[in-house]
């Protein structure tokens, strides 16, 4: 589909006639042209969560309400532009998401418009059910798994203590097996819309799982000093954490497949995780 529809066009004009400047980009950022989000809308809006005097709840709410549409491509582009901002926003975003206990209700989400729509609607569903995840998870903890620091020496969960560890990797594994049921295979990766969102599915991936990792490797080097108790448990989070490890793979496959950047994709065979009978 080339260019915007009269639909997209009547909706940006409508906006400009009431001199809303946000909505109009948030309706240019989600046309109904088959395309991620342009990269100049994605900056403006990002911009916008730094200024003092733009309302946040407004920006999320009128992001939220492009999800409600019947169109897929808008619907999409809406969760896409949502997940963007909560990456490379400022936090102020994330925070309402979590706070408001915002929610996209996309469970039984169809497009019965065309073949495609149909097809496209099922990764949607699930692509909702992760960003529910991201946002649920940020609320119990206080902080987003993407952007803690990582590595040996000041990590978080590298050095996080472990009646702490122990409540934190339940929350971060249920927020990966949110992101991994995306499973979406490369032959279904057909257009700009859901490459998009794929990309950002990838880099979340990426850095949850080097959190993952810390947490795994601190919680197996407090092992010998925990009681009968915790010792169960997490011998039964790194039964988790090795189930994962394969489908991770799978999903890293799946982003060599359809041309990710070798650089960018982890070799697993080289995580550093001590092995314990």
């Amino acid at each position: 589909m080339a260019g915007q529809t009269l639909n997209d066009r009547l909706t940006a004009a409508k906006h400009s006639l009431v001199g809303s400047g946000l909505a109009k980009i948030v309706c240019k950022a989600t046309t109904e042209e088959v395309m991620g989000p342009k990269p100049k809308h994605l900056t403006y809006l990002l911009q916008c969560t730094n200024e003092p005097n733009v309302s946040i709840p407004q920006l999320a709410n009128l992001l939220i309400e492009r999800t409600q549409n019947t169109s897929w491509v808008i619907v999409y582009k809406g969760l896409i532009t949502i997940h963007h901002v909560m990456c490379y926003g400022n936090e102020r975003f994330t925070q309402y998401l979590a706070s408001s206990n915002c929610t996209f209700q996309l469970d039984n989400f169809a497009d019965k418009s065309g073949l495609q729509g149909y097809d496209m609607s099922t990764y949607i569903r699930r692509y909702a059910k992760y960003l529910n995840e991201k946002a649920y998870s940020y609320r119990s903890m206080a902080f987003d798994f993407c952007k803690v620091r990582r590595g040996k020496e000041d990590g978080m969960l590298r050095t996080m203590g472990t009646d702490k560890l122990l409540k934190t990797l339940p929350v971060l594994q249920n927020q990966i097996d949110s992101l991994l049921d995306f499973e979406c295979p490369s032959t279904e990766l057909t257009n700009g819309v859901i490459n998009a969102g794929f990309v950002l599915l990838f880099k979340d991936l990426i850095r949850l799982f080097a959190c993952y990792n810390d947490g795994i490797i601190n919680l197996l080097e407090k092992y010998f000093d925990m009681n009968k108790k915790n010792c169960k448990e997490a011998l039964d989070l790194y039964k988790k954490f090795l189930v994962r490890m394969d489908r991770v793979a799978e999903f890293l496959k799946v982003a060599e497949n359809v041309g990710i950047d070798k650089g960018e994709i982890p070799d697993l065979a080289k995580v550093c995780i001590p092995h314990y009978s």
